[in-house]
């Protein structure tokens, strides 16, 4: 059955990197046509946050690649730069919004656009020609709505990263498997067999990791796989804690506690190297920069690696990412709609993914090479009919921090299921009515 895999795999791959190289020579002359098409009559000084160009590497892709692309096409526009990271940017766009020194772009993630748009931050992108109707053409319609607040358009996204299972194939065969989990049974059941633990009950290899990712979002793969979501269909009153969501959390509970296939503290998502690389763990919910990760920890071992959507009621995956954004008191908001539609066009676009190993947002780089040589980001595209995002609320980043103590205590035995999720959403519910 080994063989049988890894022949189709090569199939696959073979017939989508040949239609990329079809379609390379379109996109390459449409990009050389779009990059001449700037007049240079745009003008002034702008300025951009971002999280997304870290260290040495992605400033230098940034200063020394793409910006002097731009400039090319804006000879008169200077933009400044204000790099960030995820873990302090919110810190800083709050700081900016309180001090009324607002970037004119301001790079940020899916879940976070309704907050600064309800609080009048950011500048109303439908207003200057950047509608709905225009970005589903080019994006899936889930991915635009990751930008949308109240009917109206607040971001253009540049990049997604998506969460769903992967299977360490090599490990399931030795087991007797020769497919990925197709039911939760056989999620559980498969994790119980492929579970190690070395004679003093030590264990050697968790049969399902849950810990290398942020437990929120494993929970939300999880709830959306169940056909759940987090708040209701107006966003007036959280979701979370309806039975796929109570079935979602007492899953985890009983792959932990009940099943015994990872013990806490077994992994984290600060570990050097994730446990399905070094087979620490036979299946589990990985990001799809694993793919990047192997590459260059073990690229023999990516051969191995299977991704497969949760299953459930309606089988599906996270996705975050990164929007770009304008503020609404941008005093050149000429120059900072060139800079956004620029960041977000389709060769800077991909050459920010991969530096990041993320997921373009653009339809079109489907056929990219970048796409079709990495199955993770291709397999996380050709499935975002079927992914959800978080957020919904403005105060959404309010609420989520409040997930993680919740899981965690049904993870730890400390509370039910039922239990931590309805205590966790009276207290959304709380800050939902409080403003």
């Amino acid at each position: 059955m080994k063989m049988n895999i890894r022949a189709k795999r090569a199939v696959a791959l073979a017939t989508a990197t040949a239609l990329a190289a079809t379609l390379a020579a379109c996109a390459s002359s449409d990009s050389d046509s779009g990059s001449s098409s700037g007049d240079g009559t745009v003008s002034g000084e702008v300025s951009l946050l971002t999280p997304i160009f870290e260290g040495s590497t992605g400033k230098e892709l940034l200063e020394g690649t793409l910006l002097p692309e731009f400039y090319e096409m804006y000879p008169d526009v200077k933009v400044n730069i204000d790099y960030s990271s995820y873990s302090k940017l919110n810190t800083k766009l709050t700081t900016s919004v309180a001090s009324g020194l607002v970037p004119d772009v301001m790079l940020m993630g899916v879940g976070w656009i309704e907050n600064f748009a309800k609080n009048g931050v950011l500048a109303d992108l439908s207003s200057l020609g950047l509608t709905e109707e225009e970005l589903s053409a080019t994006h899936s319609s889930m991915v635009v709505n990751a930008g949308i607040y109240d009917n109206k358009v607040y971001a253009v996204p540049i990049m997604l990263d998506a969460r769903f299972g992967v299977a360490r194939m090599d490990l399931l065969e030795e087991a007797g498997y020769d497919h990925t989990p197709t039911s939760i049974e056989e999620l559980r059941e498969m994790a119980k067999a492929l579970t190690v633990r070395d004679a003093s009950g030590t264990m050697t290899r968790a049969g399902f990791d849950l810990q290398s990712n942020d437990s929120r979002q494993v929970f939300e793969t999880f709830l959306f796989s169940g056909g759940g979501d987090l708040f209701n269909e107006d966003i007036t009153a959280p979701a979370f804690n309806s039975e796929a969501g109570v079935e979602a959390l007492q899953l985890m509970s009983d792959l932990v506690l009940v099943d015994k296939v990872e013990d806490v503290g077994y992994s984290s998502t600060d570990a050097t190297v994730n446990p399905l690389i070094n087979g620490r763990a036979a299946m589990g919910l990985a990001h799809n920069n694993l793919w990047t990760q192997t590459l260059e920890a073990d690229p023999e071992m990516l051969d191995n690696l299977e991704p497969f959507l949760i299953p459930g009621d309606d089988p599906s995956m996270f996705f975050g990412g990164t929007l770009a954004t304008m503020s609404s008191k941008s005093k050149n908001p000429e120059a900072a709609q060139a800079l956004l539609e620029f960041l977000t066009s389709a060769g800077p676009a991909l050459a920010a993914n991969e530096q990041r190993g993320n997921i373009p947002a653009l339809d079109e780089l489907l056929t990219s090479d970048y796409v079709t040589n990495n199955r993770f980001v291709q397999f996380a595209m050709e499935n975002l009919d079927v992914a959800k995002h978080e957020g919904g609320p403005a105060e959404w980043l309010e609420i989520r921090g409040n997930f993680t103590p919740a899981i965690e205590s049904a993870l730890l035995g400390q509370t039910d299921a039922k239990s931590a999720l309805d205590d966790l959403a009276a207290t959304s519910l709380a800050t939902m009515d409080s403003n």
